[in-house]
């Protein structure tokens, strides 16, 4: 087996300009709605989303976020733009030991080729367990190379 397999460069096909990519899927991430702006995703705590103690590795609800933000931005950009997170803040309120978390995510402000984002994450009670902000940047080319989409 070609070590490129396991390390790229990967091409894959997503049905949709909104939808989940494969780390995505793998995560178990599912969009529930993603429009004017706004996106709101859920993903459950699977056991292999844990960390050592038990709890959801914060990691996995990092890139819940991130992903919230991405089609928040997706809702408002041009199917095909080529953008990427350049910065990421966050803050943990409460851990996650069980549930479905679901993020709120909005498009916060757009500058030019500059956009920032922000997502709430909220446990199976209904409390905010994490509080996210990003800033995005528009490639120059404004366009994925290698990647074919399906219809928007």
């Amino acid at each position: 087996m070609n070590t490129s397999d396991y390390t790229g460069p990967h091409r894959f096909s997503m049905p949709a300009w909104i939808s989940c990519a494969p780390f995505e899927q793998m995560l178990g991430m599912e969009i529930i709605e993603a429009e004017a702006g706004e996106a709101i995703l859920r993903m459950p705590f699977v056991k292999s989303l844990a960390q050592g103690a038990g709890l959801m590795h914060g990691g996995a609800m990092v890139s819940l976020a991130d992903t919230a933000v991405v089609m928040a931005i997706k809702s408002v950009v041009a199917p095909r733009t080529h953008f990427a997170t350049i910065s990421m803040e966050n803050r943990f309120f409460y851990p996650v030991k069980q549930g479905i978390l679901e993020a709120k995510a909005s498009v916060s402000e757009r500058d030019g080729s500059t956009i920032k984002g922000t997502c709430d994450i909220f446990d199976h009670k209904d409390r905010k367990v994490m509080i996210f902000e990003s800033v995005f940047k528009i490639a120059r080319d404004a366009e994925i190379k290698d990647i074919v989409y399906g219809k928007a």
